[in-house]
């Protein structure tokens, strides 16, 4: 296959493309930052249509990932980047498909599992699910994430590309031993010994193991009778103190400095992100997928933590 990956460059890119590459299969990267790869990156603005549209005519599979990074402090330079990065790469990508002699077959877009409501109580699934912004406790930068994701998953639905099939991987945390990923950040607290609990630690935490991610969109592609939002995540999202706990002993340590109250403040100002990345409580589970038959390799976060330690270490 020829796969087309817009804003393959960060880290869920490069996991795909390292997999699919390793596969056989022809990748295309674009970025605007094009740099050495195994595979092909041919350089893109984000926004325009230009002569990267060429790379779509004949492909089998684009996979858009492009969007600012939301690991930074919600400033209104920051926010006005993460909205309008993602609404106008995938008006670009939509634009494209849609003057291409021969189209894609299918278009899977980036989003996020953050569209969900916080909650604690019943996990949301693509069906029953409840979309947030509303929550009353919810502070107001909650609500920015939820309505960008709301837009760029409305930019996906209102692209007219009739022969394309499109869908919608409303994606939970994707965990890999890769250097900078979420699972580095959280292993190098842990071996600091501040992997402790993270405010009240009742937060759900959900994630996926990034084999299952590369297993997960091999399948989607596969099947043609999957399209709109589909979760992926793994079946099992467990509260941050357990999540917590799990992998420090993974690691083997217990020593652990709980954080919370203004030390989580002063943290995310210090490391220039924001608390709802750590306190949002995430609780998505993968029903489109299982009942479609997917098997998870790695659907308890104990076999995954201990997997992944494992490969950190290797």
């Amino acid at each position: 296959m020829k796969i087309v990956m817009p804003g393959g460059s960060g880290h869920v890119g490069t996991v795909l493309a390292r997999a699919f590459a390793r596969d056989g299969h022809d990748v295309v990267v674009l970025s605007r930052r094009p740099d050495a790869r195994p595979w092909r990156v041919v350089p893109w603005d984000g926004a325009t249509v230009d002569d990267w549209a060429r790379e779509l005519e004949g492909a089998d599979v684009v996979i858009n990932l492009a969007g600012r990074s939301v690991n930074c402090r919600y400033t209104a330079a920051n926010r006005r980047d993460i909205l309008e990065s993602r609404l106008r790469s995938t008006r670009a990508v939509g634009t494209a498909i849609a003057q291409s002699r021969r189209p894609p077959r299918v278009w899977l877009q980036a989003s996020t599992a953050t569209i969900y409501a916080h909650r604690y109580d019943s996990a949301n699934d693509e069906r029953t699910g409840v979309l947030g912004g509303q929550e009353p406790d919810a502070p107001e930068t909650w609500r920015f994430s939820i309505d960008v994701a709301r837009a760029w998953e409305a930019t996906l639905r209102d692209a007219s590309v009739a022969s394309t099939r499109k869908v919608l991987l409303r994606s939970a945390i994707t965990m890999s031993p890769d250097a900078g990923g979420a699972f580095d950040v959280l292993l190098n607290l842990v071996r600091c010994g501040l992997g402790g609990t993270a405010g009240d630690g009742r937060q759900f935490v959900s994630w996926v193991h990034h084999e299952d991610v590369v297993r997960a969109v091999r399948w989607i592609i596969e099947r043609d009778d999957i399209e709109g939002a589909i979760n992926i995540a793994a079946p099992e999202p467990l509260p941050n103190a357990e999540f917590m706990r799990v992998l420090r002993a993974a690691w083997g340590t217990r020593v652990a400095v709980p954080v919370r109250g203004w030390i989580l403040d002063l943290g995310a100002l210090l490391q220039r992100t924001e608390t709802e990345l750590i306190l949002k409580s995430r609780r998505v589970v993968p029903s489109r997928l299982l009942d479609s038959g997917f098997q998870f390799r790695y659907s308890r976060w104990p076999d995954a933590a201990r997997d992944l330690v494992t490969s950190r270490a290797a």
